[in-house]
Formats: C-alpha cells, sequence, structure tokens
C-alpha cells in the first residue's frame, strides 16, 4: 500500500517541474516574437527609406521618345453641300408672242446665245419711226443753223436788227434739244428692239422651257421661261462650329490658304479635284454656334450638281512641330495634360503640356517641352519626381 505522504510530495515536485517549464518555454517564445518584431521593423524602416528616396530606388528600364521638329499634316472634316457658282433666271424685257425657242432643253449653253426670239414687229415699227423724227429733228437744226451763221455776219453791220439774231439763237438751242430728245428715244426704241432676242446672260446648263412658241409674255413676268446653271467652277457651303473656326483662325490666320478635298460617297476615293476656302461668314448662328465657310472646287466633268451633300476634309499643315504619343500623356486634376520628361542626371520630372490637336494616336504640342526632350511612354504609375530612368527609345511617326 502506498504511502500517501509520498504521493503528495511527487506531486509538488511534478508541479514544480511544470511551472519551470513554463517560465523557460514563454522566455523562448518572448525571444523569438521580439528577434521577429526587430527583424520586421529593420526591414520596413530599409523599405521605407527607398520609397523615400527616388535615389535609393533601383533604376527602371522603360519606354521613352526623342522628341523631334517635323512637318505634320492631317485633315479636319466639315459637312457641307454643293452650290451653284451662278444661276440666271431667264424672263423677257419687253412684252410680246414668243416667235421662236431657239436651244435644246438640258445642253450647254454660251453667255450670249439666243434663247428666245420674241415677235419684232412693233418694235420695229417703232424704232423705225423714232429714226424718223431723228431725221427731221436733225434737218430743221441744220436750218436754223444756217440761219444763225448769216445773222451773225448781218448783225455786225445793223443790217438785222439784235432781236432777230437773239430769236435765231434760241431757236438754235431748241432745235439741238429736239435733235437730243429724239437720239434718246430712238436708243431707247432699238433697246426694246434688241430685247425681243432673248439672249443667256451666262454660261452654263439650261433648264427645260416653262413656255412654249406662241406663248404671250410680258415684260418682267413673275415666272421665269428658263433657267441657267454654271457649274463650273462649284461652290461647297460648309458648316463649322464657332469654336472650332476660331482655333483654325489663331492657328493659320487667313483660312483662304487652306486647300480642300471632297469625299462624296463614303468608301470611294476622294473627288479627284481638289479646291480652296475662299471666306467664312462674319456672324454666327445664334441657334446652332456655327459660322457658314464657302470652298470653290474645279467641276469639269460636272459630276457635282447643286444640293449634293458632301464631306470636306481641311488639309492642315504645321511645319517644324512635335508630337508625343497619348499614351505617354496623363491627365492632371485641374484637367491639363503633362509627360514625364527625362532630364540629364536620368531622374525624371513631370513637365504640363499644352496641345493644339490629336493626329492619330499623338497629340501635336503648341508649348510645354522641346525638340531633343526624351519623354517616357510607357509605365508612367511606376514614377515620382526624381525616379531614375533607363530609357528604351521607340520610333516616332513621321508625318
Amino acid at each position: 500500500m502506498t504511502d500517501p505522504k509520498i504521493c503528495n510530495d511527487h506531486y509538488m515536485v511534478s508541479q514544480k517541474s511544470r511551472r519551470v517549464r513554463a517560465r523557460k518555454l514563454f522566455k523562448g517564445g518572448a525571444l523569438v516574437l521580439l528577434a521577429g518584431l526587430t527583424l520586421y521593423c529593420f526591414s520596413s524602416s530599409d523599405g521605407g527609406a527607398q520609397d523615400g528616396d527616388p535615389a535609393m530606388a533601383p533604376v527602371l528600364k522603360l519606354a521613352a521618345v526623342k522628341l523631334q521638329l517635323q512637318n505634320v499634316s492631317t485633315q479636319e472634316e466639315i459637312p457641307g453641300r454643293t452650290t451653284a457658282y451662278q444661276i440666271a433666271e431667264i424672263r423677257p424685257q419687253v412684252s410680246g408672242i414668243l416667235a421662236d425657242r431657239l436651244f435644246e432643253e438640258g445642253s450647254s449653253v454660251e453667255a450670249g446665245k439666243q434663247l428666245y426670239q420674241i415677235d419684232p414687229a412693233v418694235y420695229q415699227a417703232d424704232y423705225n419711226s423714232a429714226a424718223a423724227d431723228l431725221q427731221s429733228a436733225e434737218a430743221n437744226l441744220a436750218s436754223i443753223q444756217s440761219r444763225q451763221s448769216r445773222y451773225e455776219s448781218l448783225v455786225k453791220i445793223n443790217a438785222v436788227s439784235q432781236q432777230d439774231f437773239d430769236d435765231i439763237q434760241s431757236g438754235l438751242a431748241q432745235s439741238k434739244a429736239q435733235v437730243a430728245v429724239a437720239e434718246a428715244a430712238m436708243a431707247r426704241m432699238k433697246i426694246n428692239l434688241d430685247y425681243t432676242k432673248v439672249l443667256a446672260p451666262i454660261s452654263g446648263r439650261i433648264s427645260q422651257s416653262w413656255v412654249t412658241k406662241g406663248a404671250l409674255v410680258t415684260a418682267n413676268q413673275p415666272q421665269i421661261l428658263a433657267t441657267i446653271t454654271q457649274l463650273d467652277p462649284i461652290f461647297v457651303d460648309l458648316t463649322q462650329s464657332s469654336k472650332d473656326l476660331m482655333r483654325l483662325r489663331r492657328e493659320f490666320g487667313a483660312l483662304d490658304k487652306i486647300p480642300v478635298t471632297l469625299q462624296i460617297n463614303e468608301g470611294e476615293a476622294p473627288y479627284e479635284h481638289s479646291g480652296q476656302l475662299l471666306f467664312h461668314e462674319v456672324e454666327v448662328d445664334r441657334t446652332t454656334g456655327s459660322v457658314q465657310l464657302r470652298a470653290q472646287f474645279p467641276n469639269p466633268d460636272q459630276l457635282l450638281l447643286p444640293g449634293l451633300y458632301v464631306r470636306a476634309n481641311l488639309e492642315l499643315h504645321y511645319p517644324n512641330s512635335l508630337l508625343i504619343p497619348l499614351k505617354a500623356t496623363q491627365r492632371l486634376p485641374d484637367q491639363s495634360l503633362a509627360v514625364w520628361r527625362l532630364g540629364a542626371d536620368g531622374a525624371v520630372k513631370q513637365a504640363r503640356i499644352q496641345v493644339k490637336r490629336a493626329v492619330g494616336s499623338e497629340w501635336l504640342v503648341e508649348s510645354g517641352v522641346s525638340a531633343g526632350d526624351v519623354i517616357v511612354t510607357e509605365g508612367l504609375i511606376k514614377l515620382q519626381e526624381g525616379s531614375r530612368v533607363e530609357p528604351v527609345f521607340e520610333e516616332t511617326t513621321s508625318n
């Protein structure tokens, strides 16, 4: 039988041994934990130094471009419609019966070609009468001039009275006035006689005739006889926003130097003849905020007809300009654009830029960078002021 005292002593020894082992384990764990925390803090302190000091960071190998001056060409598309160069509505200038039509409908006519003939009988008679009145006035003038010549010599020797001489002088002046009136009347009758021949005022394509032979026409009637449209050259009226127009004015000044090309149908080749921008209106449309521009194009084959919807491309040329890839720029909180420019020491610095327009996948630069600058184009999110970069140059677009 086991002694209870012995069992109690053994229990007390066991408990003491367990406490000793527990204290040792705790001390060892604390040492391990302390060592781990020290190592973590050291590592964190070291990494933070690297992040806070770009000079201590590794050199990043990133794509970059070196800016070079180049001649840049681009297009700006504007919708528009074709407009006839000239349109003439043919109306009679004297009244009468239409005796004949002297053109083929839809044909091309030259300026001065006779189109219609109005019965000239009445106007010929009026002209003949005016011619006779002129002859009578001229005969009367010749008689009075002879008398005046004789009276002039007689009055010097008092063979006729001064009153008689004054009367003949007055009669001579009246006779000259009658001749002038007769000449004017004859000229007027000649004009009316000529107006019986209705002539083409301009060259172009003539429409159908709206009247037929035998019709009664009156001077300056509302109804037109026909219409002549000049198609070569031809105008294209364009509609552009006032904002874009102001930008073009700032960039190019006189817009009449800008060449223009036409796209008639989508997917087809452009119109073979290039045109020239002529002018723009001086007033902005208050409802749309747009401005009308007009361009002129050769149309020798009369392919372009009035009212045709087209798309015009302004050919814009920027000599000695800089291009920066779109991917090389970042939008700042104030909506301005910035790039990372590499300095001579291999560190980058952010530079704000001003741009004129996008040209394909690049920005056309206005200010902020210069030729020869090296611009980082990839990995922008990795960069901060002073980051060190080894550039890997890529090709730039040539225009």
